[in-house]
């Protein structure tokens, strides 16, 4: 029986991880994670149930009262909270504007982690992308990954994505909320922002989308050969 294959991309917003894992998923032939799109769904949980999302107990008990579910039906898969599929409403201003703080709380980690990892028991080839999944989820993750980027060059592919939307958007105050976001998720206590350790290093700031996809495989193609040579178990991707 050949052994589970996680990777973990890692890394700031805007640094494209959805996306490339998706397709790093799709050239694998693995299932994908997107680890963001979880907190987002806690974070329109907060919303819809007139919570403060600075309150981390009412949030708890709001999670432990619905069923948040990753549905792997459809590639990439999508979010569901209760029955619906939340997996546009989640990329709204109103929920980016809270994600950060819910995101904090100690309880809603420790439910999202263990929910992260009993999503990895079910699917044995991973991609998962995140904040935290290399360095806190999955520390022994078969191939870890850092992405990142210059806070203007996030903030621009930011605007380019809500324009794409229909939305009308002032690019600087998009650039304040990543720096305002950055800082708040290096600093918090409970799973902070952080290149894990022993992880490979990309920074997409000037690399095209199909390259970083393209720099991704390699990495992980060659990372899983070198592990089957020194298994001595053979295999492939």
């Amino acid at each position: 029986m050949s052994l589970p294959i996680i990777v973990t991309i890692d890394g700031p917003a805007g640094t494209g991880k959805s996306s490339a894992a998706a397709q790093l998923a799709d050239r694998l032939g693995f299932d994908m994670l997107d680890t963001g799109a979880m907190y987002r769904a806690v974070a329109l949980l907060a919303i819809e149930n007139s919570i403060d999302p600075s309150d981390e107990a009412r949030l708890a008990r709001a999670m432990d009262q619905v069923s948040l579910q990753v549905d792997f039906s459809s590639r990439p898969p999508t979010i569901r909270l209760g029955t619906r599929d939340v997996h546009e409403r989640i990329r709204d201003g109103d929920v980016t504007g809270i994600v950060s703080l819910v995101a904090s709380h100690h309880e809603v980690r420790v439910r999202m982690v263990e929910a992260q990892r009993q999503v990895a028991t079910q699917h044995d080839r991973l991609v998962t992308e995140g904040r935290d999944q290399g360095s806190v989820v999955f520390p022994n993750a078969t191939v870890r990954v850092w992405l990142d980027a210059r806070p203007e060059v996030r903030a621009h592919r930011r605007a380019e994505e809500l324009r794409m939307r229909g939305e009308s958007i002032d690019e600087r105050r998009v650039l304040a909320e990543i720096v305002q976001r950055d800082a708040s998720d290096r600093s918090r206590s409970e799973g902070p922002l952080r290149q894990p350790d022993g992880s490979h290093a990309i920074d997409t700031s000037d690399i095209a989308f199909a390259d970083v996809v393209d720099a991704l495989e390699r990495l992980v193609r060659l990372e899983l050969s070198a592990t089957s040579m020194r298994c001595g178990c053979g295999g492939d991707a």
